[in-house]
């Protein structure tokens, strides 16, 4: 008999009944996770289902995504956010704290935890040998009651590391080694599980690797808790939620991959998809006039603190501006002590706020034409902030490199062998919880949320009908990303309370007529090719769809997060049985849908593109969960009994 593997240790111990139906089975839920993007329709929603106090142990919601303050309704949706945290008893980290999943891994993250989070890295406090699974913030809101939630039962692909990563090469490298293999589809519908050479790694670079997991499309990531994560928790004063936990050393996986670090090269992700990694020396000497240093994939202490070690007593290209953001107040105090800051001040760098903006275009876009190398996730179409901005990605030893020579720039070609050895983490960093306010403690049932005029009711659909006659609004073709459908620009995205007003940013980048069209086509349908939606968990790209009425979704491929977050709002995703169907349907087409329920029941539909004549199949993969949450028209309706 086959041992069992860490991903279904974790997931065993959380099983609310013996009941598996369709792959899918209902868990409980340790902790959840909002921050103020996604919190605000989340915690909305939560008000909707006219509940009280958060059901789950462990409710946190972080302000770290937009803290630019550009006008008063930033500093409002703030207040609304830590009103809604007051008034359900969540924990609250004030603007200034850090970046969400930095903070969860440090102050609240221990093994065996499952936690559902309202962000699509969520998965990155995997680092700590516990479960994070990324979602949108109306399914977190539903975690949050404390009902058993349903979750389907991820694959587990088996990681398999061997050596360990030579000098000059970092997580970061070996993350877009990784990416380029699976491609940002090669994880879809599984877990990554991390076996052997682990303890090489320390718990800040196996999050760098849990964080590209969502990238590869993984619902999670995961390592062993081990002496690193042992050693992790003592620096931050929480030895004592230590408790090892592996997989059977005969663990049966569905698959399997093999990951060498010690072959791994520095690596760089060309832009416009963080799968197209090449080794730097391959790459050209592409030319920048903006690097970043930081986020949640590379704001740790070891990744700036070997960015400054080799930036020590140098000065970057005069054509060059290198911005520095920490992932957190505690790694920015201990890297003040250490004197990196100074090292890195003196190099010429510029130290930004302890924030996600800049990863997710919100604050410091590039010049327009240029191009700009980062050390984050995604470097998708306007990602930066600015539209035709080329973007790409690359450890902070090689945005070192290549600050210095003003190009792209392999680090073993410029730095000395001393300066290319990890960084250390710090047995012991500052520890601070002031900016943490413990509301989950003080909660006492009277405090209301905060609403404004500027936050406007969720959206909702109808229930569903039994056929669609459906226009198309929209053909798009392959890897379109959930910032082509909500532009990653601070206009757009400081909307997010307002999704009449948000709707009309929606496919801005891609075809300025999207909104006005459908809004006059009252009911729509949007087709797209493969990879629909890759990227955030950004959840107003399926409510700002639903506000100009589209009710299906029809694709070749999508991604998980997307597809729960068009259910969540009663719009239907279907796949399309043919790639070479994709080409029978153009813009304007009406295609019609009929005996939806019964489709929908079977797996098995059949459009009919009355401006051709064509019937084209498709699929629908929809659990009964998920089913019923169509049917109803969204989640709230099926939550609050409303839907028939």
């Amino acid at each position: 008999m086959s041992g069992t593997s860490l991903t279904r240790k974790i997931l065993d111990a959380h099983l609310a009944s013996d009941q598996t139906v369709s792959g899918t089975a209902a868990f409980t839920i340790d902790s959840v996770l909002f921050h103020d993007m996604s919190g605000i329709l989340g915690l909305m929603a939560y008000d909707d289902m006219k509940r009280s106090r958060a059901g789950v142990p462990m409710p946190v919601v972080f302000t770290d995504h937009n803290l630019t303050g550009s006008s008063p309704q930033t500093a409002m949706d703030q207040a609304f956010v830590r009103s809604c945290a007051r008034a359900f008893g969540l924990r609250y980290s004030k603007a200034g704290n850090g970046i969400c999943h930095a903070l969860y891994a440090e102050r609240i993250a221990r093994p065996g935890l499952l936690m559902i989070g309202a962000d699509s890295h969520s998965q990155s406090c995997g680092a700590l040998g516990m479960l994070g699974i990324g979602m949108g913030g109306m399914e977190v809101a539903a975690a949050m009651t404390g009902r058993p939630f349903p979750l389907r039962i991820p694959k587990v692909i088996q990681v398999c590391l061997e050596g360990r990563l030579a000098p000059g090469v970092t997580a970061m490298d070996a993350g877009l080694t990784l990416l380029s293999r699976l491609s940002v589809k090669g994880a879809l519908g599984a877990c990554l599980e991390y076996t052997g050479s682990c303890e090489t790694l320390s718990v800040p670079q196996r999050m760098t690797l849990c964080n590209l997991g969502a990238e590869m499309g993984a619902t999670a990531s995961l390592f062993p808790a081990d002496r690193q994560v042992l050693a992790f928790l003592r620096s931050q004063n929480r030895e004592a939620d230590f408790k090892a936990l592996s997989a059977d050393p005969d663990a049966l996986y569905d698959s399997k991959v093999t990951l060498d670090l010690g072959s791994i090269v520095p690596m760089v992700a060309l832009p416009s998809r963080p799968d197209t990694a090449v080794p730097v020396t391959q790459a050209g000497k592409v030319p920048f006039s903006q690097i970043f240093i930081g986020s949640c994939a590379n704001g740790s202490y070891e990744a700036v603190a070997s960015a400054a070690r080799a930036l020590s007593g140098q000065r970057i290209h005069q054509q060059v501006q290198l911005l520095v953001s920490c992932q957190s107040r505690s790694t920015l105090l201990k890297l003040m002590h250490d004197g990196h800051i100074e090292a890195l001040l003196s190099a010429g760098a510029r130290l930004l706020e302890c924030s996600c903006g800049p990863c997710m275009g919100i604050g410091q876009a590039p010049e327009s034409g240029t191009n700009t190398l980062r050390t984050t996730n995604r470097n998708f179409p306007g990602r930066s902030g600015t539209k035709d901005a080329g973007i790409y990605l690359a450890s902070p030893l090689t945005a070192a490199s290549s600050a210095l020579a003003g190009h792209l720039c392999d680090p073993r070609s410029v730095f000395s062998a001393e300066a290319l050895e990890p960084v250390p983490m710090p047995e012991a960093m500052p520890v601070d919880d002031s900016l943490f306010l413990p509301f989950d403690q003080q909660w006492d049932g009277t405090q209301k949320p905060l609403y404004t005029d500027q936050i406007r009711p969720i959206p909702s659909a109808e229930p569903l009908p039994d056929c669609l006659r459906l226009p198309v609004s929209l053909k798009a073709g392959d890897g379109i990303s959930t910032d082509d459908i909500v532009p990653a620009d601070s206009k757009a995205l400081t909307l997010r309370a307002n999704i009449p007003a948000l709707s009309e940013y929606l496919f801005r980048n891609l075809d300025p007529g999207f909104a006005a069209r459908a809004r006059a086509l009252k009911q729509s349908c949007i087709v797209a090719g493969e990879d629909y939606a890759q990227g955030s968990s950004r959840e107003h790209a399926a409510a700002g769809c639903l506000q100009l009425g589209v009710r299906a979704v029809i694709v070749l491929s999508m991604h998980r997060i997307h597809r729960s977050n068009l259910i969540n709002y009663g719009i239907v995703p279907l796949f399309l049985e043919h790639p070479d169907s994709l080409s029978r349907i153009s813009p304007g087409d009406v295609l019609l849908i009929r005996d939806l329920r019964r489709g929908l029941e079977t797996g098995h539909l059949s459009l009919l593109n009355e401006t051709t004549g064509e019937q084209l199949p498709c699929r629908s993969d929809l659990s009964d969960h998920e089913r019923a949450l169509i049917l109803s028209g969204g989640l709230l309706r099926y939550f609050s009994g409303d839907a028939p």
